[in-house]
């Protein structure tokens, strides 16, 4: 009898284990990939409400959403606290998702300036670049007539941190197309890209994200309090946490580049259509 109440004991210890287990990295998963970034347009962009302030909208992916990595968007909020800053990063999304939900994420949020990075998944799924173009360019051009916004196009971080791989070979071309449509649209371009990769001197490790990586990268984070930039360190990286997803150092220059662009030119109630 005493047997059986002791292995009776050993299995409930178990299965609470294993229950806490489960339920930690449930948590880990939901602060790393599906929690919402602070100030999302569902909570901001209330339909028919006008803003009494300026407001900034950043749309992306999960660069900018920034719950795995460090946020670039969220480190703006102290440096402008007399405008709205908007959240419009969704996980994973690619430029043909930010197309069909452009009026909702971003037009509908009256903004007066626009921060867009977007693309990075359109090179790992390798969507055609005549695609990309055409959806990036539609997404300028409803935000551009809707609102009036100024508008600023980032070019893409390079994924991994080694600049001759195959992936940022292909990624080049994604970013030549972000300076046409710059160029051509008049929207302001700022050289993210460029700025990140001029710090990766020497031999850099090639691109290995995973979603493995990612999620033990939030764990670090999240459950043990490491920094990004500790994190990034852990897996043999100095930008990038996971190979896709921003240090406090990256996040330093994005933000800085942002905030530049932000106090070079007004940031004041647009005059929208």
């Amino acid at each position: 009898m005493s047997r059986l109440l002791a292995g009776r004991r050993i299995a409930l210890a178990l299965s609470l284990l294993l229950v806490a287990v489960l339920g930690t990295g449930a948590g880990v998963g939901y602060l790393t990939f599906l929690r919402a970034p602070v100030d999302p347009p569902t909570q901001v962009c209330a339909e028919g409400a006008a803003p009494t302030r300026p407001v900034i909208v950043a749309a992306g992916a999960s660069l900018t959403r920034g719950t795995l990595g460090a946020s670039w968007v969220d480190a703006l909020r102290p440096r402008f606290p007399g405008h709205t800053i908007v959240n419009a990063g969704v996980n994973g999304d690619r430029s043909a998702g930010l197309l069909t939900r452009v009026d909702t994420d971003v037009v509908a949020c009256l903004p007066d300036a626009v921060l867009l990075l977007i693309g990075t998944n359109d090179v790992r799924d390798e969507v055609p670049l005549d695609q990309y173009r055409d959806n990036l360019a539609a997404v300028v051009e409803r935000i551009s007539s809707a609102t009036g916004a100024r508008i600023a196009l980032m070019s893409l971080p390079p994924l991994g941190e080694d600049l001759d791989s195959d992936v940022n070979h292909r990624l080049a071309a994604y970013n030549a197309v972000i300076a046409e449509i710059a160029a051509r649209s008049g929207a302001d371009h700022l050289p993210v890209h460029e700025r990140l990769a001029a710090q990766l001197t020497g031999e850099r490790p090639a691109f290995a994200f995973s979603f493995a990586l990612a999620l033990r990268a939030g764990a670090e984070h999240y459950l043990l309090g490491r920094s990004w930039d500790e994190v990034a360190r852990g897996n043999g990286l100095e930008l990038f946490v996971d190979h896709i997803h921003l240090s406090e150092r990256a996040a330093a220059e994005v933000t800085e580049l942002a905030a530049r662009w932000l106090a070079d030119g007004p940031v004041s109630r647009a005059d929208h259509p």
